[in-house]
């Protein structure tokens, strides 16, 4: 019997990682907005590139899109944060948008 290195098209096979960095900074980036007093998350996706964070989606108050800037910033492993968060509440309205 021969033994033959396994080849992949003249690349280097990957390997796949159950969780990625980005993943866990992810899944953390979340948990600190879950459990974080003054905003309603349930509305807010998070996606990690790198060590760059981007806040999509909606909130009441705008007093929230800046507290999960505030939020996010201290998570661990966070350079960057990109906050796309939009206010669909009364503060909407009071300010005639």
């Amino acid at each position: 019997m021969v033994f033959k290195h396994q080849q992949f098209y003249d690349a280097p096979p990957e390997i796949e990682i159950e969780f990625p960095p980005s993943a866990t900074l992810e899944a953390a980036v979340s948990d600190a907005l879950a459990s974080s007093g003054g905003i309603d998350a349930s509305d807010v996706t998070v996606t990690a590139n790198g060590s760059t964070i981007t806040l999509a989606g909606a909130v009441l108050r705008q007093e929230e899109v800046t507290r999960a800037e505030e939020v996010v910033r201290g998570v661990n492993g966070v350079t960057e944060v990109r906050n796309g968060l939009v206010v669909t509440g009364p503060d909407q309205i009071d300010r005639g948008i």
